[in-house]
């Protein structure tokens, strides 16, 4: 039954533009360009992905799935030379493999290490085959030291669709208008509205290709709860497979409590709300884990808001987000009509920071923090060269919590951003962006 899925899913996915494939047309053309190794959540598109990029850029390409062809290791615990490897490869595929004409994709590539070292040689000795590879989980073998060949390869990370891809695929026209807002445009009533609408139905369906395409083909709500709560489930039952030698239980307990964390008043992560009387030491390397495989987003505290922003983390505290907002909005039990009322419930704020968080993913060469104390809060802090940016997250039309407008006044910085539902308008120091534009964040700096 999986399969089929699967199969169904690249059969339709043609709707869905990656961005990510602008990177793989650079990395093809790039003159010091190395074997690819795509990472990235189980179902976020990896192996459509990497055949759709042989099939549209290359004249031919081969696939190769070491979850499902066993005997495929034995080429690569027994040969250390690429020349022998892409002759083996290419009698099993019945053609001949050419350098720069045929793409090599890898898939399920963690199920053999020796393939995944094997690519230190491809770079070394063969550097003119083009080869790709990707895996379920491979965040957390990469996250191992001596895993996979340091500086010999390429790394891209894939992840669910973001909210202009979102919008590439399901409204095209409107697309085309948001792709054309600049700094300080200002945004006619009537496509904010239908922006705005857009917004909710993304909070709704999320980023996950399979559910994208299923909104697109279906229009059925209930259809999009079902594949979340499947979704949800494979990757629960993933953890017990792919878990090595951390204890699947605990990571099950930290992934399971991650709607009850962000239901707190200040969203930080305790380990007592894992389970009572839980400590760093009980649950430590499965939070490891789980930001390694890519399921859970993670955001540092940080003493003070000054550059670099990184030497101020407090490591001990830190938020949790999900990777995709739907399926965050599918484990919390949001009904669709809250979210389409626009009415105020008592998810909607980490709701909210899910989306932003998820949708500044990659913006920026240095993650986002958050900062608190005993006095203040800020949602988060962006670092954009040498300045720091504070930005404050609203799920509606409401202004400015106190402590923000406090750091903005007593700080004075040249960015200040506040996301919220209001039109795009600069107020003082601050600039209103509306939710849809957290995509277009550094853009419209």
């Amino acid at each position: 039954m999986c399969y089929t899925v699967i199969s169904n899913l690249e059969r339709l996915v043609i709707y869905l533009k990656r961005n990510a494939l602008q990177y793989l047309i650079k990395w093809k053309s790039d003159e010091d360009r190395k074997p690819l190794v795509l990472k990235g959540a189980r179902q976020v598109g990896k192996t459509w992905l990497m055949k759709e990029f042989g099939q549209s850029h290359y004249k031919s390409y081969v696939y190769f799935n070491f979850d499902e062809e066993d005997e495929l290791k034995s080429i690569f615990e027994t040969n250390k030379n690429p020349h022998r490897i892409i002759e083996l490869l290419s009698m099993i595929v019945g053609q001949k493999i050419l350098p720069a004409e045929t793409l090599i994709i890898f898939d399920e590539i963690q199920e053999c290490p020796e393939a995944l070292n094997a690519l230190k040689y491809f770079k070394e000795k063969a550097n003119d085959y083009h080869v790709i590879a990707a895996g379920s989980l491979l965040g957390t073998l990469l996250a191992q030291p001596k895993s996979y060949p340091v500086g010999m390869v390429n790394l891209l990370e894939l992840f669910p669709l973001t909210f202009d891809e979102f919008l590439k695929a399901t409204y095209p026209a409107l697309y085309d208008y948001y792709n054309s807002i600049k700094k300080e445009q200002t945004i006619e009533d009537i496509f904010h509205k239908r922006l705005l609408d857009a917004y909710h139905n993304y909070l709704i369906i999320g980023g996950m290709p399979e559910c994208v395409v299923s909104w697109i083909k279906y229009k059925d709500p209930a259809k999009i709860s079902q594949i979340q709560r499947e979704l949800i489930t494979i990757y629960e039952n993933d953890f017990s497979k792919h878990n090595g030698k951390i204890n699947s239980g605990r990571i099950l307990m930290v992934f399971r409590s991650i709607v009850t964390q962000l239901a707190k008043p200040n969203e930080k992560f305790m380990y007592g709300a894992v389970r009572e009387g839980g400590r760093a030491r009980d649950f430590k390397e499965a939070i490891e884990w789980l930001v390694s495989a890519g399921m859970l987003n993670r955001v540092y505290n940080v003493s003070k808001m000054e550059h670099p922003l990184s030497a101020f983390d407090k490591l001990d505290q830190f938020k949790l987000f999900v990777f995709d907002t739907g399926l965050l909005k599918a484990m919390a039990g949001i009904d669709n009509s809250a979210i389409l009322l626009k009415s105020d419930y008592q998810f909607k704020g980490p709701l909210t920071e899910n989306f932003i968080l998820q949708q500044l993913r990659g913006q920026f060469d240095v993650e986002p923090r958050y900062f608190s104390d005993k006095n203040s809060e800020i949602d988060f802090v962006l670092q954009y060269g040498t300045e720091i940016i504070p930005l404050e997250a609203k799920g509606g039309e409401d202004k400015s919590a106190p402590s923000f407008k406090k750091y903005v006044a007593d700080h004075q910085p040249e960015y200040a951003i506040r996301f919220s539902k209001r039109g795009y308008r600069k107020d003082g120091l601050i600039t209103n962006l509306p939710l849809y534009l957290a995509r277009k964040t550094k853009e419209l700096l």
